[in-house]
């Protein structure tokens, strides 16, 4: 059956459990790796199928670096590292040209192309940086390419920033502008593992060091996931429900609930509908759906809004936060978009089950 997005047809049982297995088996290697992560794996590895960019939040030494590592030894990708600094500069993430000779004895400028010519750039303390270094990944994350002195070079397929920041430290840091953060598409929190967990981590990982990784994905196989998710179909009720989403995000939208109306300066973007879009197709695969679902965009909201969402300072005196706001757009707009009692939008009907 062809749908009205112009795919060919919306993929048969067949044809979408070889993805499916893929993504299994790279998440339980994840799982395998990193204990106690299950759901935080669950969403990086839909960044990576959703082509997305990911950033990690959480204080040292709960694993932020150590889940980016796993993930480029799993994906079989290549994997390159940037401790950012204050005195990093663009150059030294983008490249730059030299002057060198040649064997004819002419001299002439010769690019070396920097770490971002890479598959997964892990821009580690992202916030360390200066704006002016910061800004240099803004091209790289939304055009795949780099371009120094009117040359335009595109960047290895598939490309990712994974990146980390540090919630507590403020001294020698900048904080990401808007318009790198509306690149990303989750923002993701790394929290404290629990006594379980810590437990586990203390008597089977010594020195802390993680396993290697006994399940790599072949470039083909990854190839292959990514064309399967280019197909999990977007039905038009969903596609609705998130593009009223974004807008509720706004304080003049028609549906807005009074949360956002008295705390949200600033709602999503229309990036911020596609990130919805793509994370929640994602997250449909990982589940083995060949369709999206309203859960699918519900499990995604929050990671895809929580750095898009620009609070003022009412917000911050009320110690109100992006994800108390999530939280109220998933209860207001209602997804049928008939603004039904909750008893009936639950129930089918207003005097018992549908």
């Amino acid at each position: 059956m062809e749908n009205r997005q112009g795919q060919e047809e919306i993929l048969s049982p067949p044809q979408l459990a070889p993805a499916v297995a893929i993504m299994t088996g790279a998440l339980e290697q994840l799982d395998a790796i990193l204990l106690g992560r299950t759901a935080l794996h669950r969403l990086v590895l839909a960044g990576i199928v959703s082509r997305g960019h990911v950033l990690l939040e959480g204080l040292p030494g709960v694993g932020k670096t150590a889940l980016i590592r796993a993930l480029g030894e799993i994906l079989n990708l290549q994997f390159r590292r940037v401790q950012f600094t204050p005195d990093l500069m663009p150059s030294d993430i983008l490249g730059s040209h030299i002057l060198q000779g040649s064997s004819d004895g002419r001299r002439e400028m010769t690019f070396q192309p920097g770490p971002v010519f890479t598959n997964i750039l892990l821009a580690d303390e992202i916030n360390r940086a200066s704006p002016k270094t910061q800004s240099a990944l803004l091209e790289a994350m939304q055009e795949r390419s780099v371009t120094l002195m009117g040359a335009t070079r595109a960047l290895p397929d598939p490309f990712f920033v994974m990146a980390s920041q540090n919630p507590i430290e403020l001294e020698g840091t900048y904080p990401l502008p808007e318009a790198q953060l509306d690149r990303f598409l989750f923002k993701l929190n790394v929290s404290q593992a629990d006594v379980d967990v810590l437990e586990r981590i203390i008597t089977t990982r010594r020195r802390g060091e993680p396993p290697p990784a006994s399940v790599r994905v072949s470039p083909e196989q990854l190839a292959g996931v990514l064309a399967v998710m280019d197909r999990i179909y977007l039905p038009r009720a969903v596609c609705r429900y998130i593009a009223r989403l974004v807008a509720a995000s706004h304080a003049d939208g028609a549906e807005a609930p009074d949360i956002v109306r008295k705390y949200v300066s600033y709602g999503g973007s229309p990036r911020a509908a596609i990130a919805l879009a793509e994370a929640s197709r994602a997250m449909a695969l990982l589940a083995g759906r060949p369709s999206v679902g309203f859960e699918d965009v519900r499990a995604v909201a929050e990671p895809v809004l929580n750095h898009r969402l620009i609070l003022n300072y009412t917000a911050r005196f009320d110690r109100v936060g992006p994800h108390a706001v999530v939280e109220a757009l998933l209860a207001g707009v209602d997804e049928t978009g008939m603004n039904l009692p909750p008893d009936v939008a639950l129930t089918g009907g207003a005097g018992g089950p549908a």
